[in-house]
């Protein structure tokens, strides 16, 4: 169950400063707007020379085909009504979240503008003021405009004007408090540090630490190895810090090489036959490299529809172990209260490692071990196996190294069959053969899907064509996706388990 200040109504207001924004706009660009019943939810606007002006609202475009195309007089009437274009092509509105952003030609001119409208929306974060009020690092994660850097304002205004926090706003391009020297009210009393150009963000995000004593560091859009070492040392010094990043899930970030150390990095682990066979795994091993620097990751679906991933560490640690992740699910409903759609799985031993695709379950014939201690260890160890009493239906034999090699075991050589033997007829000999046995199959499905991927690189480098993967389990799929990198290629994972499986393919 939620907490109880959790399910209540929201109050949602929107401040747009629609009037502000239409009037940067040509007068007849201006009217037509206007005339629209659904202005409200306008995104965009689209002035490209030699087009037609088009409008884009959530669910629809529209395009003025009755008026003359875009010429550079109208381009030039909202250049010069704007601030100033930054190293990154992006302007704004004085006073506003409204966003320009510039397309030029060879020679820098200006040949397109998006006027992208900015809201400020309050009453939004109810559904996860509970783990902002943690004190946690927090990355949030989702598609573009799906509402992070909405997000992120209501935390700089609620940590800032309701939980009396230190906090400050590092804007790299003044997406989130707006254009101009005055912050939009949007967050609250929070101070804001605008930063130069994109690829000083890193070393604004260390100064604001070292020179203003912030309790909270709010940051837009971390995408370089720069800036993600910026944020662990942040996070290290006690500095809560609340961003988003490039990327939909946690999985994505996992296998992204510049920001996986944000989530603890990867790192490729050779085990001594001992460790491997005390473990229980094959010898070479995906492990975490460090503890993450986000010890929480919420991935927003839609504005009302987010899935948290309330221990980052443990979640990464089970998914290098093939176990796919199940974060907590919560949504807004439409009479405004929030629900739990889905509970957080807390423990590695609720679910199983996925397997590495569809297959069927081992048969064992046992030959003089005993029946019971074996159907308890495959029961304990939870394996994919059952016993036979049908030798010919069998994929291995079980038997004690005593018991010579007659009978019905000299018919296991004349079927090929595998045989294993054990010293004593104890448990603890019967569940360390039974270990041995799966290990063997699962370093030998490892090799073989490598082999595939190795085999589809080559296809694909060759002949251009797109190749799909043979299901397989979340670790073994991250070493595909390593693979194809390796090789400048692109990859992705689509399914569900346990048929997800990896695509790779040439640009």
């Amino acid at each position: 169950m939620l907490p109880k200040k959790l399910s209540t109504l929201r109050e949602e207001t929107i401040t747009d400063n629609m009037e502000e924004l239409l009037a940067v706009l040509p007068p007849d660009i201006r009217e037509w707007l206007q005339g629209f019943s659904n202005l409200e939810d306008l995104l965009e606007v689209i002035l490209d020379y030699g087009r037609e002006v088009e409008a884009r609202f959530p669910d629809m475009s529209i395009i003025w085909k009755e008026r003359r195309k875009v010429s550079r007089e109208d381009i030039e009437w909202v250049v010069s009504r704007i601030g100033a274009f930054g190293k990154d092509n992006r302007a704004g509105i004085n006073g506003t979240l409204h966003r320009i952003s510039a397309i030029r030609n060879r020679d820098g001119e200006i040949t397109g503008l998006t006027v992208r409208v900015g809201r400020a929306v309050y009453g939004t974060l109810d559904i996860i003021r509970d783990v902002i009020e943690t004190g946690k690092n927090i990355l949030l994660l989702g598609r573009p405009g799906v509402g992070k850097t909405t997000k992120l304002r209501e935390v700089a205004r609620v940590l800032s004007d309701e939980l009396h926090k230190r906090v400050i706003v590092v804007d790299t391009s003044n997406e989130i408090a707006g254009d101009g020297d005055i912050p939009h009210p949007a967050i609250g009393s929070a101070r804001r540090m605008q930063v130069p150009s994109p690829e000083l963000q890193h070393a604004v995000m260390i100064e604001a630490v070292e020179n203003h004593m912030p309790e909270v560091i709010v940051i837009d859009e971390i995408g370089t190895e720069q800036e993600a070492y910026a944020a662990r040392t942040i996070a290290e010094r006690g500095v809560q810090l609340i961003a988003t990043a490039h990327g939909n899930t946690l999985e994505n970030l996992l296998l992204n090489p510049t920001l996986s150390d944000l989530v603890g990095g990867v790192q490729v682990v050779t085990l001594s036959d001992e460790e491997a066979k005390r473990r229980g795994t094959q010898k070479t091993i995906m492990e975490r490299k460090a503890p993450p620097t986000f010890d929480i990751v919420i991935e927003i679906m839609d504005m009302d529809r987010l899935a948290i991933h309330h221990d980052v560490a443990k979640t990464v640690d089970m998914m290098l172990k093939g176990v796919p992740p199940q974060p907590e699910i919560r949504m807004r409903n439409p009479e405004g209260k929030i629900e739990v759609l889905q509970a957080p799985r807390l423990k590695e031993e609720e679910i199983a490692p996925s397997p590495a695709g569809p297959t069927r379950p081992k048969r064992i014939f046992p030959y003089g071990v005993s029946r019971n201690k074996l159907e308890k260890a495959l029961r304990d160890l939870h394996l994919p196996a059952h016993i036979t009493k049908n030798i010919r239906e069998a994929d291995v034999v079980l038997s004690l190294s005593a018991h010579q090699r007659k009978g019905r075991l000299g018919e296991a050589d004349k079927l090929g069959l595998p045989v294993y033997t054990l010293k004593s007829n104890t448990y603890s000999q019967i569940a360390s053969k039974l270990k041995e046995i799966f290990q063997a199959d699962e370093l030998a499905a490892e090799e073989k899907a490598i082999r595939e991927t190795e085999q589809a690189i080559a296809h694909v480098l060759a002949t251009g064509e797109a190749v799909e993967l043979s299901p397989q389990n979340a670790y073994i799929r991250h070493l595909q996706h390593q693979l194809a990198q390796a090789y400048g290629l692109h990859s992705e994972s689509s399914g569900v388990e346990p048929y997800r499986r990896v695509r790779i393919w040439k640009e």
